[in-house]
């Protein structure tokens, strides 16, 4: 039985890494667009990004305060594409549905309060 050939892996080589790389261009162009959560936490993450690089703190600090507000805006896109999934498959309430969406929301909590503690150890670290 021969399976089926899915048009968007037929790419190889250099052209598959292209072909990602516009993949991934699209979607935070639709996270963007689509997404309050996320433009809000890029905010945070700008905002965030220019403390840190001000901050008189090691290279490494300022790599891991970045870092962890990096990690929260891919765990909301891992969220956001959750959801569009739960929501293609069926917008009816269904109990499967709702933990899907509350794990993905409850993964962007803890990558919220790991970047909280992050900034709190190194920014208590430095100025007490």
């Amino acid at each position: 039985m021969e399976q089926p050939v899915n048009e968007f892996k037929s790419k190889s080589g250099l052209k598959r890494i292209v072909a990602a790389f516009f993949y991934s261009i699209d979607g935070l162009r639709s996270a963007w667009r689509n997404e309050h959560a996320f433009r809000q936490e890029l905010l945070l993450f700008a905002c965030g990004s220019a403390v840190a690089l001000a901050l008189r703190i090691s290279a490494f600090e300022k790599l891991m305060l970045i870092g962890v507000l990096v990690l929260i805006l891919i765990v909301e896109l891992i969220n956001s594409a959750i959801e569009a999934v739960v929501d293609r498959v069926s917008l009816e309430r269904h109990s499967l549905s709702k933990n899907a969406k509350d794990f993905g929301s409850a993964a962007v909590l803890l990558a919220v309060l790991l970047a909280v503690a992050a900034w709190a150890v190194v920014l208590l670290n430095r100025f007490y």
